[in-house]
């Protein structure tokens, strides 16, 4: 299986992008300012639109070694020849998912609770994408926010790396490293800024280090 080892995640939005060309253009900037993963989400979308702004952020990501997550659609994923897809409790299940996209590609799983990170399975899931950590916005469906606590009862369970998502900004950072994730991934902290460039500098920057420190 691929290894995951992401320090910060991009969540595309494609509403707070501005639409395709948008979501492309940040994706661009954001990885100039040291993002690592990029994960393609737009559940209004058809999978046409989902297909054309996949193949355009490949054209972007895959010369710079960045690898992008399509969200929910394994169809999609495939036929843009993505890195990895990522499903939610609600979606594909993990032993269809990696049926559906082979043993190459990143699988990557939403979790909640400690009772669902207990039912990961490592020979299936790359990584789990551990959240809502705070209340967002930004994805209408999340469960309730598990806060810090319930992030680090978690974390405590995990048996792949751990992606904290839901409601991270910049001051968040240290105590969701010290609360024991692998990496972090946010949405709007870089989709729709000003300069979408200098947002995940400064994240990247404050996440090393909070990590320096968590050690």
């Amino acid at each position: 299986m691929a290894r995951c080892d992401f320090r910060c995640c991009l969540v595309l939005d494609p509403d707070l992008c501005g639409g395709e060309a948008g979501m492309v253009e940040t994706a661009r900037l954001a990885v100039a300012g040291g993002v690592d993963c990029v994960q393609l989400r737009a559940p209004q979308w058809k999978k046409g639109r989902l297909i054309s702004c996949g193949r355009a952020l490949m054209e972007v990501l895959a010369p710079l070694g960045v690898p992008l997550i399509v969200n929910d659609h394994a169809d999609v994923c495939a036929a843009i020849g993505a890195d990895g897809l990522h499903v939610g409790q609600e979606d594909l299940p993990a032993d269809v998912a990696r049926g559906l996209i082979g043993p190459d590609c990143l699988l990557g799983l939403s979790v909640s609770s400690v009772e669902e990170m207990l039912a990961v399975d490592p020979g299936l899931v790359d990584y789990v994408g551990v959240g809502p950590v705070f209340a967002t916005p930004t994805k209408a469906d999340a469960a309730p926010a598990m806060g810090l606590e319930g992030l680090a009862r978690a974390l405590a369970h995990r048996c792949c790396p751990a992606i904290a998502i839901g409601g991270i900004k910049a001051p968040q950072l240290a105590a969701v490293a010290a609360a024991g994730a692998d990496g972090f991934a946010v949405v709007s902290a870089v989709c729709g800024q000003a300069d979408p460039c200098a947002a995940a500098a400064e994240l990247v920057r404050l996440w090393g280090e909070a990590r320096s420190v968590a050690r």
